[in-house]
């Protein structure tokens, strides 16, 4: 799968997520885009974008893009903390559908 890692998350968290294309935000020159634009341009290319915005799914109606979002919840954006959601993020992808929304906790 293509994946594309949100700015606020630790680049690095790519490396853990083996066996997929990931790319960050920034890496596509999309930094500081507001999450409509994101969402519209990551949807042709990607097919899951991942965030710690737990905000998101009130900002946007997230099943009329053409992605799965998938959000993490942790304690902080800190790789750290994001690398125990790893095994679960791995799990859900293979099931993943565009226009799904899941949360992924610690």
């Amino acid at each position: 799968m293509k994946l594309l890692l949100d700015e606020c998350i630790d680049c690095r968290l790519a490396t853990e997520l083996t066996e997929h294309t990931v790319q960050t935000v920034l890496q596509c020159g999309w930094a500081g885009m507001k999450n409509g634009s994101l969402l519209e341009l990551a949807q042709k290319d990607f097919d899951a974008f991942i965030t710690v915005d737990r905000n998101l799914s009130f900002q946007q109606q997230l099943t009329d893009y053409d992605i799965a979002v998938i959000i993490l919840h942790a304690s902080s954006n800190r790789l750290n903390d994001l690398q125990p959601l790893v095994p679960n993020i791995l799990e859900m992808l293979p099931t993943a559908k565009p226009e799904s929304v899941t949360i992924i906790r610690q």
